[in-house]
């Protein structure tokens, strides 16, 4: 016990050890964010433009030998959007089932987020937390010593007091920009997502008018295609 006691004292106390702790959390995080983001980066010679290509085209066969095998959300959702419009169902169906299997591409991209907006958010809330706790040891030092105030006691508060804040912003001003920067690349996916998505139904919706147009056969006569 004493030995903790006096590991909390040389690190700056409780609330610097829980920042610390939020540290190495953020860290944690932070890297399977990025072993997520690589691992599901798309081949070198594979591109979501190629694909939505070959899709407009109606080179279906294309689309699919690209697709085969990509671990990438969008890539993969092109091919499963390709399937999926194959089939004889409603647009209002069509587009509904689209986008539920989009939202489901993208939740593993928004994981891991909130946890680091929360540690983001509370390790300056902890500094300053840290900062009144070391000010209040202070001022009990101080009124203990009566008219006998030791400079050298007063600075023991006011260091932990100090250092509580200054690690809490370390912590809070990396994690808040990675943060955001994850963020700013989700939102950058589920836009293309829509996008990609809003362009198939388009031509799908094509198709399925220049289908129905009436034709002429050879005799001259109109007829329904």
């Amino acid at each position: 016990m004493d030995a903790l006691s006096s590991f909390l004292a040389a690190i700056g106390g409780p609330v610097v050890a829980v920042l610390l702790l939020f540290s190495l959390a953020a860290s944690s995080l932070i890297l399977l964010k990025i072993w997520q983001f690589w691992s599901q980066r798309p081949a070198a010679n594979v591109k979501a433009g190629d694909l939505l290509h070959h899709y407009e085209q109606g080179e279906y066969a294309q689309l699919k030998l690209l697709a085969k095998g990509q671990r990438n959300g969008r890539i993969r959702m092109i091919s499963d959007a390709e399937t999926l419009l194959q089939q004889p169902l409603p647009a209002d169906d069509l587009r509904m089932e689209l986008f539920r299997r989009a939202r489901l591409v993208l939740a593993p991209l928004e994981s891991y987020l909130r946890p680091l907006e929360v540690i983001a958010t509370l390790a300056p809330l902890l500094g300053l937390f840290g900062t009144v706790l070391g000010m209040i040891e202070a001022f009990k030092a101080m009124e203990a010593a009566g008219n006998q105030v030791d400079p050298a006691v007063l600075s023991g508060g006011i260091w932990q007091a100090l250092l509580t804040t200054a690690v809490g912003l370390a912590v809070a001003i990396p994690v808040s920009m990675i943060h955001s920067a994850f963020e700013r690349k989700t939102e950058t996916q589920a836009a293309a997502l829509q996008n990609d998505l809003e362009f198939m139904l388009g031509v799908h919706a094509r198709r399925a008018c220049s289908e129905q147009q009436p034709r002429q056969d050879k005799a001259g006569n109109i007829r329904r295609a």
